[in-house]
């Protein structure tokens, strides 16, 4: 029996925080706009603290609202960065393949980030992004990118925010993975629900 109001109708929209982060100047403002409004946004302003974009997709016949957050890759900026994390579905990991540092912060982000999002899945839905593909002067090879990632179990896309290529692949990925992580969350609570009954009631002790 479910308790009322605790179905998951897959009719009902689901509200899920994406989060995008990487050093300053990887292109997630660009790979945000592309996806979210197939336009390429070659204003290079940095983005301050954060700003959001909404989309609304279906996965698996399941409505889904993804709010993503846009973050500022700014070393001054980290630690107003890492105020965002919080509430986190899904995590985006971006990096320039013309920009070998941005690569090598990586793991930087990613640990911080882990550290910060509560409660900490081990598996926490996230993907990364080597964007900037069409431009020739390459610092990172793929097999270096996708050893990183094959060895930490993250799907790894080699994107072009001003080419179009694997943008909406990489959002429809993670947004897949966090749904599913979101459900699995979501009937785990309903079977600790299902199991506080009022018969659980102690054995009365003999003495």
């Amino acid at each position: 029996l479910v308790p009322q109001g605790l179905s998951m109708d897959a009719s009902k929209k689901v509200d899920l925080k994406i989060i995008i982060i990487g050093a300053l100047g990887v292109g997630k403002t660009s790979l945000l706009h592309q996806y979210v409004h197939k336009t390429f946004y070659e204003d290079y302003r940095t983005t301050l603290g954060a700003s959001i974009l909404t989309k609304v997709l279906a996965v698996d016949n399941t409505p889904l609202k993804l709010q993503i957050w846009d973050t500022g890759g700014q070393e001054r900026f980290r630690s107003m960065v890492s105020t965002f994390y919080k509430g986190s579905d899904g995590c985006m990991l971006a990096f320039d393949v013309t920009d070998r540092e941005s690569f090598e912060s990586l793991d930087n982000w990613r640990d911080d980030f882990l550290e910060k999002v509560i409660p900490r899945e081990k598996d926490f839905p996230m993907v990364v992004l080597g964007n900037k593909i069409d431009i020739c002067d390459r610092q990172v090879p793929k097999e270096i990118a996708s050893a990183w990632c094959k060895e930490k179990d993250i799907p790894y896309f080699e994107v072009s925010a001003k080419n179009n290529i694997n943008v909406a692949e990489a959002f429809e990925t993670l947004a897949k993975q966090a749904l599913t992580t979101y459900k699995g969350i979501f009937e785990s609570y309903l079977t600790d629900s299902i199991k506080l009954t009022p018969n659980d009631k102690p054995k009365k002790s003999c003495c």
